[in-house]
This record gives structure tokens, sequence and C-alpha cells, in this order.
């Protein structure tokens, strides 16, 4: 049986031991606001503790994963007093995320972009539609990588590559990312029939013994992440403040190119 709930923002499908989680802002390339956000991390916490589920999927409804964080809503429109908020909310995804005694699957399509890129790559497994795009692009606007961007990019990548990637804030291509060792997948011949086949491989393996591997890494690893976490919160709130995010802000809104001066 097949059990299935919609909110605003988010669609949830359980199929027997899988759940699927996808993002319902299509309008918005499934640009992630607070209230998506906030029931996200409500949605991972519930199924963390289901005793029936032992694979969650993630995926974006339409033609992107996500372009990242919405910078109207987030950025613009939302008080200097919301901005801890929203920043714990991204934390509570992202660790819920890579602790839950679950598999995780991200299944991305079109854009993974910023803070979308971040919570794909805090799953298990990420497999990439061979057109989608993916960047750690917040540079583009004065920001730094949040949802423990910096943690997972040097961990894919190394310091080196992963300090270029986010400096320079780039889109790369499905195969590029996966050259690199950034996501593990390029789907062929299509995405859904890649994911079919990566859950009827993993529901016909011995799960619980691959999810005891899971739980032994994210306890050594989560004070780590968790001060990664911290780190991004705080330098994030000082990069919020400078004359050169104001101006990737603006120049976002006039799709122009911004011009930053070190300020």
């Amino acid at each position: 049986m097949t059990i299935k709930a919609e909110t605003e923002t988010l669609q949830l499908t359980i199929n027997k031991r899988v759940a699927t989680v996808e993002f319902n802002r299509p309008e918005s390339l499934n640009a992630l606001n607070v209230e998506l956000l906030k029931g996200l991390a409500s949605m991972l916490k519930e199924l963390s503790q289901s005793e029936e589920i032992e694979i969650v999927v993630l995926k974006g409804k339409g033609r992107a994963f996500s372009s990242g964080g919405d910078i109207k809503t987030m950025l613009l429109d939302a008080s200097e007093a919301d901005f801890p908020i929203v920043m714990d909310y991204i934390s509570e995804v992202v660790l819920t995320l890579y602790t839950m005694p679950k598999l995780t699957i991200s299944a991305i399509t079109g854009a993974a972009a910023g803070l979308g890129l971040s919570i794909a790559l805090a799953t298990d497994y990420v497999v990439a539609d061979k057109n989608s795009k993916l960047a750690m692009n917040f540079i583009g606007i004065g920001l730094i990588p949040d949802g423990g961007g910096h943690y997972f990019m040097e961990k894919c990548l190394g310091e080196d590559k992963a300090k270029r990637m986010i400096w320079e804030g780039k889109p790369i291509t499905a195969e590029a990312a996966y050259e690199l060792g950034l996501i593990q997948e390029v789907a062929e011949p299509t995405l859904e029939e890649a994911v079919e086949a990566k859950l009827a491989q993993l529901l016909n393996s011995p799960i619980l013994a691959m999810i005891e591997t899971k739980r032994i890494f994210a306890e050594k690893n989560r004070p780590q992440l968790l001060r990664v976490l911290e780190l991004e919160k705080e330098a994030q709130r000082k990069m919020r403040q400078t004359k050169d995010h104001q101006e990737g802000i603006q120049a976002f809104l006039e799709k122009r190119k911004p011009v930053f001066k070190g300020e």
C-alpha cells in the first residue's frame, strides 16, 4: 500500500520500506524558503523515528532539485531576528539527514545549487540526471556555503578542490561532478529508472548492516559537522552585513553582473 501526504511545500510518498520526500515549489525551482525548511526538518525527524522506513529519497518537483535558498524571502523579507532561526532549521535538516538510521538518496534533476546542493550532499548517495547542473554558488551574492557545504565539499573533493569550486561558484555538469567524486552516479537511461534500480539493489541487500556502518561514521563525524555548521552560521551572519552581499542581491534582482569591491 502506498501512503501519500502533502503540504504547501512538500510531498511525502511512502511505499513499503521507502519514503520519498519531494520539494513542492516548482514555480521557484524549489527554492528553499523558511516554510519548506521547517517542514522538511519536521518530516525528516518523523521518518528518522519510523521503524518501517529504511530508505529515504529526496527529489524536487518539476524542472529542478532545488535552486538553493529563496533569496527574496530568506535574504530580503526576513528580519535580522529571523536569521538564527532559519540557520537552525538548516542545521537540523542537514544533521538529521547525515545521522538518521536510514539510507538516504538524493535524485537530482535540473539545478542543485547553493543550499540545495549542500542538502543533497548530506545524503548517502547522490544520483543526477545527465542534463543536471550542480553549483556551490553562494559566492555570487557575496555569501559562503551553509548547510554543512564546507564539510561535505571537503569530504568529497579535498580542501584544495573544495575551495576552488566554492570560490568560483560555477555550475558543473553531472558528468564532471561524478568525475570529481562529488556524486555517486550519473543516471542512465533516465533518473527515474536509475533510482528504481538503486532502490531494488538496496532493498535486496543486508540493509541493517549498511545502516549500522552509517551510524558508526555518523557518530565519529558528528562533532566536526556540528562545529562546521556553527562556524558557517557565524560567518554567514557577518557576510550578510557586507556591501558586497548587498550588491550581489541587487545584481541578482536586476539580472546583471555584480560589481564587488571587497567591502
